[in-house]
C-alpha cells in the first residue's frame, strides 16, 4: 500500500511544483586594487573567481596584524620572521601562520586541499612562500607565489 502525504489546503499540490536544488554556483568578484577605468564600460577593472581569491589571499600575507583598521587580528604576520633563525622550525611556525589565516579569514579556500611550501633564504633576508589552493565553489586548483622580502 502506498503512503500518501496529507497536505493542508494552503499547500495544494505541493508536491508537484516543488524542486530542489543541491548546488549553488557563485561567482567571485573583486575591485582591482590599482582601481584603474576600463576604457570600454568606463567602470573600475573587477577580478573574477579564481584571481579574485588568489588576490585575497596575497592581501592577506602580504598584510602584518595590526595594519587593517578595526580588524587588528587580519593578517599572517610573515614579515616578523625574515630575520629569524632560518631552520625547519621557523618555516613550520609560517606554515602554520598561512594555514591559521586562511582559515579564519579566507572562507572561499577549501582548507582540506590546501599546500604551503616555503623557501627560507637567510642571506637576502628573503622568503619564497607557494600557496596551492582549491575554490570552494569550483574546485578549481590555484597556485600563488610571492617572495618576502626586507623593505630596505
Amino acid at each position: 500500500m502506498a503512503t500518501q502525504r496529507a497536505l493542508s489546503i494552503e499547500d495544494k499540490d505541493l508536491i508537484n511544483l516543488s524542486t530542489v536544488k543541491t548546488t549553488q554556483n557563485k561567482e567571485y568578484s573583486d575591485l582591482d586594487i590599482s582601481l584603474a577605468l576600463s576604457n570600454t564600460t568606463k567602470d573600475v577593472f573587477k577580478k573574477f573567481n579564481a584571481q579574485s581569491v588568489k588576490f585575497a589571499v596575497r592581501n592577506l600575507l602580504l598584510t602584518n596584524q595590526g595594519e587593517k583598521p578595526f580588524n587588528p587580528y587580519y593578517g599572517a604576520n610573515l614579515y616578523d620572521y625574515l630575520f629569524e633563525l632560518s631552520d625547519q622550525h621557523t618555516e613550520r611556525s609560517m606554515i602554520r601562520e598561512i594555514r591559521n589565516a586562511i582559515e579564519v579569514f579566507e572562507p572561499r579556500v577549501d582548507v582540506s586541499s590546501l599546500e604551503i611550501l616555503v623557501n627560507m633564504e637567510p642571506d637576502n633576508n628573503s622568503a619564497e612562500v607557494t600557496v596551492i589552493f582549491k575554490i570552494i565553489n569550483t574546485g578549481e586548483l590555484v597556485e600563488f607565489t610571492t617572495v618576502l622580502s626586507r623593505l630596505r
